[in-house]
């Protein structure tokens, strides 16, 4: 995971760095935010990165002598079909349609909301990939 932790260290300490440039040059509030921000983000990453590559096994790419057949084998497991996420992003438009043309749409959105994540985290208790 060392590639992880110089991509997101490197990135936190330039968001971070460049906070307070942004703000000397552009006075711009909402900017200056989302640089901090941003920065404040990449440097948690970095932090749960550098804390699990401590209790994991390391990988072949974190190995200097390491051969690309090292890396070979499954690489997990993946669905073969799901109709979940459709109906997920489907809850999001209509969470975020609720603001538009009344509150209680994003209520009605957060019911469906629900079932739609629930569907979508049990569907391998039930139906043809139950286990």
């Amino acid at each position: 995971m060392k590639p992880e932790r110089w991509v997101f260290g490197g990135l936190g300490l330039f968001y971070i760095i460049m906070t307070p440039v942004y703000w000397f040059s552009a006075h711009e509030v909402a900017g200056t935010w989302a640089l901090g921000l941003s920065g404040a983000m990449a440097l948690m990453v970095f932090f749960y990165v550098q804390v699990v590559s401590k209790k994991i096994n390391p990988r072949p790419s974190d190995e200097k002598d390491a051969e690309v057949i090292d890396g070979a084998g499954p690489i997990g497991f993946f669905p073969p079909q799901s109709i979940w996420p459709f109906w997920c992003a489907l809850v999001v438009a209509i969470i975020c349609l609720g603001p538009i043309f009344g509150w209680w749409i994003s209520l009605l959105g957060i019911g469906i909301g629900i079932w739609a994540a629930s569907g979508w985290a049990f569907e391998y208790y039930r139906g043809d990939y139950a286990h």
